[in-house]
């Protein structure tokens, strides 16, 4: 099929990512088909096979590239601070990242159980890298005798589960900003795990 008059690929291929997700996230992945997609970003349903061989792959690189973004903020964060302070920047981090990016989060995480095993696999690699990170923290605070000693992994899936939760509620524009919500939110997992 012919492209649409005006449909260009560096354009094209970021709206078809930005509508798959929005739908995914509204709808569930089962429910939307890739003519649905094909119709949000203006283009024929066959046009989508330009940019994604199938639904799937389209889901998995969504999830991927969520994963990939969050994993390449904590490469910028300086790796040599102690314990405590790593503790907060990952916090921080894991805020500020997932506070803009409600529908990414929500398809990262609710639609886990559609994903082929391979895809599966591939993207709880990177969940596993990101959550070993904050394991490593817990055990060098308590090492340090700055944090409580803990179970580590269990832990560490719980404080990710409580920030992450934060999409689930905050809204732009509502009654505290950003800044006061990260700022709670360190305050809550310091408390947590304190020595």
């Amino acid at each position: 099929m012919a492209r649409k008059q005006g449909s260009h690929a560096g354009i094209t291929g970021p709206k078809v990512r930005e509508a798959a997700l929005r739908l995914f996230a509204r709808h569930g992945y089962a429910a939307v088909s890739m003519r649905q997609i094909a119709a949000v970003v203006g283009v024929q349903a066959g046009a989508l096979y330009t940019y994604t061989p199938d639904k799937q792959s389209l889901l998995s690189d969504l999830m991927l590239e969520h994963m990939r973004e969050l994993m390449a903020t904590l490469a910028e964060a300086p790796g040599d601070a102690g314990p405590l302070a790593a503790l907060e920047g990952f916090v921080r981090n894991h805020i500020r990242f997932h506070l803009p990016r409600a529908d990414a989060v929500f398809v990262s995480y609710m639609e886990l159980r559609n994903l082929t095993p391979e895809n599966f696999a591939r993207v709880e690699a990177l969940r596993r890298q990101y959550e070993a990170v904050l394991e490593a923290i817990l055990e060098r605070g308590a090492e340090a005798g700055m944090l409580r000693r803990v179970d580590a992994r269990v832990t560490a899936m719980a404080l990710i589960a409580l920030m992450t939760g934060v999409t689930n509620w905050y809204r732009e524009g509502g009654r505290l900003p950003r800044a006061e919500i990260e700022e709670i939110y360190w305050d809550l997992v310091r408390r947590a795990v304190a020595a």
